[in-house]
């Protein structure tokens, strides 16, 4: 299914803090393979549901899950896709700290395709993970 050479880290690097969000999100590209992909998130203070117990607000996990396994897709196909559906499940609170989000290509396919992504803390401990199914037809011209 590749379309394309695929873009190297430092490229996908570079497209993903073209988005402002992605930028807020501290983002940082650690490792791409084909198919695969690994990214880190600067922990910020604003993710805390409660500043008491700072832990991370789910909409923020999903959002991390969600963006990882659709990069992760780009490694394969050298270009974004739009997200068709996202299931995520929460396993442990996220409590404040950096975030590694690892996301692999699961099933390529010409219409749809899915990937997932898992979370983990700093001592590689699961926090939350979730698949998602992407529209990968080619764009119409």
């Amino acid at each position: 299914m590749p379309e394309q050479n695929l873009p190297a880290a430092a490229d996908i690097q570079a497209r993903l803090l073209r988005s402002p969000y992605h930028q807020w999100l501290g983002l940082k590209v650690l490792s791409v393979g084909e198919g695969e992909i690994v990214l880190q998130a600067a922990w910020r203070e604003e993710w805390a549901v409660n500043p008491d117990n700072p832990y991370t607000h789910g909409g923020i996990l999903a959002a991390l899950i969600d963006l990882t396994a659709d990069w992760a897709l780009v490694s394969y196909t050298g270009r974004g896709v739009p997200t068709v559906d996202l299931r995520v499940d929460y396993h442990r609170p996220a409590i404040q700290g950096d975030l590694t989000i690892r996301g692999k290509v699961v099933k390529a396919g010409k219409q749809l395709s899915v990937a997932e992504a898992r979370i983990e803390d700093a001592q590689g401990v699961l926090l939350a993970s979730g698949r998602g199914v992407y529209l990968t037809s080619p764009p119409k011209a």
